[in-house]
């Protein structure tokens, strides 16, 4: 017998990768159940080759059920997940909910799976922040050889990550007749996103920092090492999918870039493109729809001692999201802490 695996927020952009996710690795499910709002009951979902009607979360009964994938937002998660917790399923969070929360791990499987063992005291485990989780892959390896003790980050972040109606103010605004200086219809946005950059997403705390900011400075240190200082500036870019990131990286030993080269080169979940010519490196472009995270641009830095510089490119709704979701599932069954049932 294989999983029961049930996807609230089915109807949602990662929600929708993941039941694509779920199919394309072939996931050891004998059922797929797809959960979504009141409103959405009866809305069809595409899981390999079959559909799926999304049934309603509020009467549907968990019992049974092995994995819960979340992604209906955090307001969702903090009333659902517990309640599905306490029935033995056990789930898997993609909102901000739980990432915090010194009970839950906070997981990506390439660099910290070891931790995922933690998820007994509430049978939650929290993703990263999608802009979090392809750094901290890039990161991992470089550190285990010669100890990071600072990074300096500033992303270029695709619209999807703020959702459906965000990819939809980018292309209204984009297919329009734009002239430029003329006013743009702007909601999903505080400023025009067609042809434009926003150094903000989410909300400005008190220190200036926004919480994006904030975010990826918290879950580096719980992922990966709590004595790594980071500093980072997010800016939302007119992309639909993809994130990107500049990385200058200090460390405590020396390291040079071909030395970075070779370990990024053989490390888990990571591509290395890294041609010094025109078009050597990835783009936003060319990163949708693959599950990699791409390194290029890798470079010392000269400005201090034992820096370098890194470009950074994943599919945000991918591993930033539905791929790594998917993934710490795969962890749990493949260290036999979710064992398959007995026939």
């Amino acid at each position: 017998m294989g999983y029961r695996i049930a996807v609230v927020g089915a109807t949602g952009n990662v929600g929708r990768e993941i039941l694509n996710v779920l199919a394309d690795r072939k996931f050891p499910a004998d059922e797929v159940i797809a959960l979504a709002s009141r409103r959405s009951v009866g809305t069809e979902v595409s899981f390999g080759d079959r559909v799926l009607k999304c049934r309603d979360l509020e009467t549907f009964d968990f019992a049974g059920v092995d994995f819960c994938l979340m992604s209906a937002g955090s307001a969702v998660s903090k009333e659902w997940s517990p309640r599905i917790g306490q029935m033995g399923c056990i789930v898997i969070d993609n909102s901000s909910q739980w990432r915090y929360d010194q009970d839950v791990p906070l997981i990506v499987p390439e660099v910290n799976a070891s931790a995922i063992a933690g998820f007994t005291k509430k049978n939650i485990i929290a993703n990263p922040n999608c802009s979090t989780a392809q750094l901290v892959v890039a990161l991992k390896p470089l550190h285990d050889v010669a100890t990071i003790t600072r990074v300096v980050v500033s992303t270029y972040q695709s619209v999807s990550g703020a959702g459906k109606d965000a990819m939809d103010e980018l292309w209204h605004q984009t297919k329009g007749k734009y002239v430029p200086g003329q006013e743009v219809d702007s909601k999903k946005f505080p400023k025009q996103i067609a042809f434009n950059c926003i150094p903000h997403i989410d909300v400005f705390m008190e220190d200036g920092y926004t919480k994006e900011e904030w975010k990826m400075m918290v879950e580096t240190k719980k992922i990966l090492d709590p004595k790594i200082k980071l500093s980072a500036t997010c800016v939302r870019v007119p992309v639909f999918v993809g994130h990107s990131e500049a990385v200058s990286i200090e460390f405590a030993k020396p390291i040079s870039a071909n030395e970075a080269r070779d370990i990024l080169s053989s490390a888990p979940g990571i591509l290395v493109i890294d041609k010094r010519e025109p078009g050597g490196y990835i783009t936003p472009v060319e990163a949708a729809g693959d599950y990699a995270t791409y390194v290029s641009r890798i470079r010392e830095d000269a400005t201090v001692d034992n820096g370098l510089v890194l470009w950074i490119v994943s599919d945000n709704l991918l591993k930033g999201a539905a791929l790594n979701a998917v993934q710490i599932a795969e962890t749990l069954i493949e260290r036999k802490l979710m064992p398959k049932k007995a026939a």
